[in-house]
């Protein structure tokens, strides 16, 4: 065998170039062990330009006395952990519960988080939606709302009224965008056609594999109007119901991941959508979060609509 003897300089230069090889494997396996190597993978932009991960985390039944508060913040943060920065709550929720529920969890991470709160409709009369506003932001502990929604149809006041509100309070820097919610196409076309009424950031209806009639008409009219629809009860709503169904089952154990996953990955497939599902238990966002990096295949969602048909249009 020819051998050959280095020297000094050329001994000294391999090593350090191992070493930097060491170093950038070592710097690897750390990035991808670490919770943002993990986080949303699926995005969706709002109308502004700003970017949202698809999927977020509801908060309808938190701070409710369900379970202990403190398994409910510790759900939220991991989501957060995960990628699932956006959160919903509304003054609705619990009285305000929900709301300083989350005001506790996003203490020292509000920069982390894409926080949405909601109106009540009673609430929009006269200077209503500015002092529902400050007791939202009371709750939570912040200064400010990444989004603030109209939670339903108002017969309290007219929509003009309603966005000029809006429109204050992000002048002064109270909110930064704002929407609506429960809105069906002739509610959205009325909106249209106030003064500033195409501000509007999203519409948050329900929207699940087993409810899919906005595909009818108002997630194409949202679509074309480049407004993302934000799904409440991705998962079936009260008691989860899509995830005992058997054609999930079955795909979640072929994917080796939950029905919750394939569900969830399912409601934000074509990327116009956020899902907001609904956890207490760290262990099921955990389940929920896989949805963010998990694209269906063309068979899996023919065999998707072959079990939940979409709507005749």
């Amino acid at each position: 065998m020819n051998k050959q003897s280095l020297n000094r300089r050329e001994f000294n230069a391999l090593w350090v170039t191992l070493g930097s090889s060491l170093s950038s494997v070592g710097t690897m396996i750390v990035a991808l062990s670490s919770p943002s190597a993990r986080a949303a993978t699926r995005t969706v932009k709002l109308p502004d330009g700003t970017i949202v991960p698809a999927l977020g985390q509801g908060s309808a039944g938190l701070g409710q006395g369900r379970r202990p508060e403190a398994l409910e913040e510790e759900a939220l943060r991991t989501g957060l952990s995960l990628g699932m920065t956006l959160i919903d709550t509304a003054e609705m929720y619990g009285d305000g519960r929900s709301e300083k529920l989350i005001g506790g969890v996003i203490t020292g991470q509000r920069d982390r988080v894409f926080l949405v709160s909601k109106v009540s409709p009673n609430h929009v009369a006269g200077d209503g939606i500015a002092r529902a506003c400050d007791a939202s932001l009371a709750r939570l502990g912040t200064d400010h709302l990444d989004l603030y929604l109209l939670h339903w149809p108002s017969r309290d006041a007219d929509l003009s009224s309603i966005v000029a509100a809006f429109e204050s309070l992000r002048a002064a820097g109270k909110i930064r965008a704002w929407g609506v919610s429960n809105f069906k196409v002739s509610d959205m076309e009325d909106l249209f056609r106030v003064s500033h009424g195409d501000r509007c950031a999203t519409n948050q209806v329900l929207y699940n594999l087993g409810n899919r009639g906005i595909e009818h008409d108002l997630l194409p009219w949202c679509e074309r109007h480049g407004m993302p629809v934000m799904a409440y009860s991705p998962l079936g709503g009260t008691g989860a119901s899509l995830l005992h169904d058997p054609t999930l089952a079955r795909i979640s154990a072929a994917r080796n991941c939950s029905a919750a996953a394939v569900a969830l990955a399912w409601t934000i497939r074509n990327g116009n959508v956020i899902a907001i599902p609904e956890s207490g238990s760290a262990e099921h966002v955990k389940e929920n979060a896989v949805a963010l990096s998990l694209t269906l295949t063309t068979d899996e969602l023919h065999t998707l609509d072959a079990a939940y048909p979409p709507p005749n249009r």
